[in-house]
């Protein structure tokens, strides 16, 4: 025992004086506004305070982590460094699993296409995995990335850990009473539910696969328009996951030394880590490491029970197991005491196609008694079809009320599918009855349309018009862009029905037509006309171009009469030919200058 406990004294001395080391590196390398590029160049920028985060508003409800440091050198030594321990552990924690790796490099990739202002590396990803799982336990993972076997935190119950009951009636976890964090970069259930993404496209979104993980956990610290170029941003993203200091600084050591280099190693070797945040080890509980089964003390097999004690007085000799003091009950948390749900005051959700909704969904979380409840997760979900997405992209978002109870939902921005849908708001980790939020997207209008130019189209009868009609549309003094425009040749100006002789235009197949729908609108809210043909009647004629939205333009169209043409000459007037020879010049023909016999 006193051998075992002073291994462990050395190590922790050891371990103390490597986060030491790693710490002032850190603070020299990303001390507050600095940020390292991917080639770890450094800049300036603002430093941020980091966000004050309930357990049950991070990824993984600030479960236990491991805190291994990597090793201070770097990972890619000279070839004139020492070799030995020191050169074979940098080698090993600078390896990364292939398919661990791949998944991280893919989320990296589908991020830089989605949010690329948010610059994730996918070091980071591996940092976060390396802390969460050991890169799911040295890259015990399937071909298509799933771990060989489940990677579960402790149950959530609040005695040692966060206190957050169970959201997904075991679905994720196993667990009906209490949430545990799941899979490589464990995520709790209720942030998977709507965090979680199908990274390898096998149509499922599954926690405990690396690729939808990876790509869940991206999306995760990319939620709120975070830059992760900028270290204010960096810090509270690395928080929001955890939200720990020493989290925060463990993540970024481990950042730091794979920007200096990694490299690819097969599935299944990576190194373990030892070290976890919850190594002291509650009483009467074994801490739990993420997997199915907590690593084994030395000396111990993996979940032993204390040894018994030796035989108490009066109990014949019997060994006998001293009893475990149950944990005092725990106190009831402010989502427990949530009775239902009421509208705080939200107005008529109504936007048009592509524009931001000018309302935002308000909830108000209270007792049964109608008091207010702060710190609540609210969840306010899309349901129906339509494209719309909360600021950020996302189809869910969750917010914590406020000290008054009221919890606002990000702004909406509509997409361009037109319709009804809801927005659903409920509490995270109850049951209670939700509030639904019904929303409409309207199609793009516009107020007011314009011609473009002074000049008036004009062409002469059988031809066709030199220059086409441009229009601009615009909103309340905005551009329109993408609104539907109708354009006919109508009869008059108080006859709408389609002119039958005049300016044409013509179809796919050369045919004249005069109307013609599906036409749109550019980004700017201007429209280029098809060309415009003339049938031989002239005159002044009319093209109606209309919106939805209302607005109505009218353009006048001239048509000249086709110039006559020169008449051709007619024979039976012209004077007939003479057939007399013409005179000769020749003197020798000319009898008057004939010489004398």
């Amino acid at each position: 025992m006193a051998a075992h406990i002073g291994r462990r004294l050395r190590k922790g001395a050891a371990t103390t004086a490597v986060a030491a080391a790693a710490v002032a590196a850190l603070s020299a390398s990303q001390a507050p506004g600095a940020t390292v590029d991917d080639q770890g160049r450094q800049s300036t920028g603002d430093a941020t305070s980091a966000p004050d985060t309930a357990a049950d508003d991070s990824a993984t409800g600030n479960s236990p982590y491991y805190t291994d440091l990597p090793p201070l050198n770097s990972p890619n030594p000279s070839p004139s460094a020492g070799s030995g321990d020191a050169g074979d552990q940098r080698a090993g924690e600078a390896g990364i699993p292939a398919t661990v790796l791949d998944a991280y490099k893919q989320a990296e990739a589908t991020l830089r296409e989605k949010k690329p202002g948010c610059n994730l590396p996918w070091q980071l990803l591996a940092a976060i995995g390396k802390v969460e799982s050991g890169q799911a336990r040295g890259g015990r993972v399937t071909a298509d990335g799933t771990t060989v076997t489940p990677i579960l935190g402790p149950q959530l119950d609040g005695n040692g850990f966060a206190l957050i009951r169970d959201t997904d009636n075991g679905a994720y976890d196993g667990n009906r009473m209490y949430d545990q964090a799941v899979g490589p970069m464990q995520f709790i259930p209720s942030t998977w539910d709507w965090a979680g993404r199908d990274g390898n496209g096998d149509g499922r979104k599954d926690p405990n696969n690396i690729y939808d993980a990876a790509l869940a956990a991206g999306h995760y610290l990319c939620r709120f328009d975070w830059d992760l170029s900028q270290q204010g941003d960096l810090r509270k993203a690395i928080l929001s996951y955890n939200n720990s200091t020493d989290y925060l600084n463990t993540v970024l050591s481990w950042l730091d030394f794979y920007r200096r280099g990694t490299h690819e190693i097969p599935d299944g070797t990576g190194a373990l880590p030892v070290d976890r945040s919850d190594d002291t080890a509650r009483p009467g509980v074994t801490p739990s490491a993420p997997g199915t089964t907590p690593p084994a003390r030395p000396g111990k097999p993996s979940g032993s029970r204390p040894s018994p004690s030796p035989a108490a007085p009066g109990n014949g000799g019997s060994p006998s197991t001293p009893p475990v003091t149950p944990p005092p009950a725990t106190p009831p948390t402010p989502t427990d005491t949530v009775h239902h749900l009421e509208d705080a005051g939200t107005g008529t959700l109504t936007a048009m196609a592509g524009h931001t909704f000018a309302e935002r969904v308000s909830t108000r979380a209270e007792t049964e008694a109608g008091k207010a409840v702060a710190k609540v997760r609210i969840r306010f979900t899309l349901v129906g079809d339509t494209d719309t997405t909360f600021t950020g992209g996302e189809t869910v978002a969750t917010v914590t009320t406020d000290a008054s109870g009221v919890a606002v939902a990000p702004a909406l921005q509509a997409g361009e599918m037109t319709g009804a849908f809801a927005v659903q708001a409920a509490v995270v980790g109850r049951s209670v009855k939700g509030v639904p939020y019904k929303a409409t997207v309207t199609a793009r209008a516009a107020d007011a349309l314009a011609l473009a130019g002074e000049k008036e189209p004009t062409c002469v009868a059988g031809g066709e018009f030199a220059e086409p009609v441009q229009v601009k549309a615009t909103y309340r003094g905005e551009a329109a862009g993408k609104v539907a425009v109708t354009a006919t040749l109508v009869t008059s100006a108080d006859d709408p029905a389609e002119n039958d002789k005049g300016p044409y235009f013509k179809d796919a197949d050369g045919k004249a037509v005069r109307s013609l729908t599906g036409l749109k609108t550019d980004a700017d809210g201007q429209l280029t006309l098809p060309k415009l043909y003339a049938d031989d009647t002239a005159g002044t004629f009319l093209l109606r171009l209309t919106t939805t939205g209302g607005a109505t333009l009218d353009v006048k169209l001239t048509v000249e009469p086709a110039a006559a043409p020169s008449p051709e000459p007619d024979p039976s007037t012209d004077p007939a030919p003479s057939t007399d020879p013409a005179p000769s010049t020749d003197p020798s023909t000319d009898p008057s200058e004939t010489p004398a016999a």
